[in-house]
């Protein structure tokens, strides 16, 4: 009996030390602020189904990018394309590369306004040309949101008659801030960052002229716990996160 109590207590003793070593693993996560709500949604799940704590650092998508690509400190990332610089810095495992959710650009204008038509490609191209102004996130900066919407400006063939009318801020929550003011007739950024009370959304524009983006979720080459890492791109990707997604207004990719 002495024997078994000894044996018993030596587990549980065990099991404690354990998930003390658990709890007191930090995982580094950064992406770009894009997914900074959802990934605020999602991290708790996992840090209470695991006992991992999990760091948040938030960026641009460039810098985020080029953060990955020169080896600063990190676990997991999650990160648009393009992945070519940061896949060959060799910071990154490139077999981990793993699709978690995708997001449409959408498009608003101030509460009340007439909602324009945005069903077909000619009917896109129709509004933004009868638009007196419209505002999204700088491209410069890095912004995906404004990445593709300039793309789909110039799939439409009209990038040069917009140029007088686009004004260009640092984030989607400024640009729909402009359109609740009035200040621009159309306001654009990714679904998921459409929020302001004092627009109305339209809707996101067709992924015949605007491609959706795809979130990828990678694991550092130097993470301090490389099982702790993968447990959290796991997670990340696991139907557990999947409403999460849908309710920040994305796709989920599994």
């Amino acid at each position: 009996m002495k024997y078994l109590f000894s044996t018993v207590l030596v587990f549980v003793l065990a099991l404690a030390g354990s998930s003390r070593a658990r709890a007191q693993t930090e995982v580094t996560l950064i992406t770009s602020g894009s997914a900074r709500e959802v990934i605020q949604q999602i991290v708790p799940g996992f840090e209470s189904k695991t006992g991992y704590k999990v760091k948040l650092l938030f960026g641009t998508s460039r810098d985020i990018r080029e953060q990955v690509a020169r080896g600063d400190a990190f676990d997991v990332s999650i990160l648009q394309e393009p992945l070519g610089e940061v896949i060959a810095s060799g910071n990154v495992v490139a077999s981990s590369k793993t699709p978690l959710a995708s997001v449409a650009v959408g498009l608003a204008v101030k509460k009340g306004a007439p909602k324009p038509d945005i069903s077909t490609a000619e009917a896109v191209k129709r509004m933004l040309l009868a638009a007196k102004s419209i505002a999204y996130p700088d491209p410069a900066t890095g912004a995906a949101a404004g990445i593709t919407f300039e793309d789909t400006m110039k799939k439409l063939g009209i990038m040069e008659q917009m140029l007088p009318k686009i004004r260009v801020v640092p984030t989607g929550t400024q640009a729909l801030e402009m359109a609740a003011r009035g200040e621009v007739e159309i306001g654009l950024t990714f679904r998921s960052e459409m929020r302001d009370p004092g627009t109305d959304i339209v809707g996101a524009l067709s992924p015949e002229i605007c491609a959706p983006t795809y979130l990828y979720g990678l694991l550092s080459s130097h993470a301090k716990d490389s099982a702790a890492a993968k447990a959290l791109l796991e997670y990340l990707s696991s139907p557990a996160s999947a409403p999460a997604y849908r309710a920040a207004n994305m796709m989920p990719a599994h």
